[in-house]
């Protein structure tokens, strides 16, 4: 079992370096921040929310590592990909990591039973993410790893 960072933003472990384990070896894998620490919700689009956890004393790193105005433009294409299939960009996120039939489980960052409840209707928009939907997100993105010919 391996636990990965996997989301939109951060693919190359997932989709390239552990390929072979999951390949052959048959890895179970339980990613966290499927929401890149909030960024993918969308709630830092257009405004700057102060109680999140990219203002906690100590998360400049992460802050000034996520919060770039490119990923914030890519975070609203992302949006209106999502409203073409009637979702939310947390639930388009989490399905997107779903998705990747390598990921055996997505930790949720749910402080509250509704979050949780809400989180979990991404089962819901998982079959709602055609080919097409996922090579907008990879254009869109464009953090898809490229993987060598053999």
């Amino acid at each position: 079992m391996e636990q990965p960072q996997y989301n939109m933003l951060t693919r190359e472990k997932m989709e390239k370096e552990y390929l072979h384990l999951f390949k052959h070896h048959g890895i179970g894998t339980t990613i966290w921040s499927p929401l890149a620490s909030g960024i993918l919700t969308g709630k830092y689009s257009g405004s700057k929310p102060n109680d999140t956890r990219l203002n906690i004393e100590g998360m400049d790193w992460l802050k000034d590592k996520l919060l770039l105005e490119e990923n914030l433009k890519r975070v609203d294409k992302t949006k209106a990909i999502a409203d073409k299939i009637n979702t939310t960009l947390p639930l388009f996120g989490i399905a997107w990591c779903l998705k990747n039939p390598n990921v055996s489980t997505v930790i949720l960052g749910a402080s509250k039973t509704s979050q949780l409840q809400e989180n979990l209707k991404a089962l819901d928009v998982l079959p709602l993410l055609t080919q097409e939907i996922m090579n907008e997100v990879d254009e869109v993105w464009g953090t898809k790893p490229v993987l060598a010919e053999f």
